[in-house]
């Protein structure tokens, strides 16, 4: 099948987001995305996955695992060419854009899975659009995302109230929509940026609904991590537990009638 040419922000990245999954045990995708993500997704064995966006190809091994037949599809041919090197023969990888699923047949999938990329995809309306026709009849789509009420791209911040020594989030927007370019090696000589886009928690549930979708789960995920001892520990520690950087939304494909 031939394969488009595309362009994304991703593909100058990606060596680097290729070792950081491949070499970090301590990454969030590991220990808080994963875990929450396979629950969420219940896989059965021999299910047809689409793992959209699916970068160098981590969580698709990870649903191969649970016994899933898995196609992978991301924007970056980089990407792509990492994941085909690092997975099993068996997981059908292709170049393509997430809005654009053109070469798959109406209904072919039970589940889809798009991790860590929707708030970096422009036209997610599209996109679901695609996703509702790819899936079979009450399929499933998991997505999860940086939390957009608690991360917000560029106006959310931690802080330090010497007064009350705790620690707090700070918001200094969230409703606005934003298209923001991420420095991804900040204080190196050569810039790298991607692009990213804030969008309010609103928007990704009408979305969905506008699109066939009905949502049926949604978990909010904190931190692993733990502070190094120190005057301020027990605070980070104690807000860490409960302002959430994840957001995993369960959604299911809605009957027509």
């Amino acid at each position: 099948m031939k394969q488009k040419s595309t362009h994304t922000s991703w593909e100058k990245v990606s060596t680097w987001y290729n070792n950081l999954l491949e070499t970090s045990e301590d990454s969030y995708h590991k220990q808080v995305i994963l875990p929450n993500v396979l629950a969420m997704l219940d896989i059965k064995k021999g299910e047809k996955m689409l793992d959209l966006a699916c970068g160098q190809g981590f969580f698709a091994r990870e649903f191969l695992k649970k016994g899933a037949l898995v196609t992978g599809v991301d924007i970056s041919p980089s990407l792509i060419e990492f994941a085909r090197k690092n997975s099993p023969k068996e997981i059908d990888f292709r170049v393509s854009s997430a809005d654009d699923l053109r070469e798959f047949a109406n209904g072919i999938f039970d589940k889809i899975a798009v991790i860590l990329s929707v708030q970096n995809i422009e036209n997610i309306q599209t996109m679901f659009t695609e996703c509702q026709r790819v899936l079979k009849k009450r399929g499933v789509m998991v997505l999860a995302l940086n939390h957009p009420a608690f991360r917000v791209l560029k106006h959310s911040s931690w802080g330090w109230d010497d007064t009350t020594k705790t620690q707090y989030r700070r918001i200094d927007a969230y409703l606005s929509a934003a298209t923001v370019k991420i420095d991804m090696h900040p204080g190196q000589e050569q810039k790298k940026k991607t692009v990213s886009f804030h969008r309010p928690l609103q928007y990704y549930v009408n979305a969905l609904a506008a699109n066939g979708f009905g949502v049926i789960g949604l978990k909010e995920l904190i931190s692993h991590k733990k502070s190094q001892r120190g005057p301020r520990s027990q605070a980070e520690d104690r807000i860490r537990k409960e302002i959430p950087l994840f957001l995993v939304v369960k959604a299911m494909k809605l009957e027509k009638g």
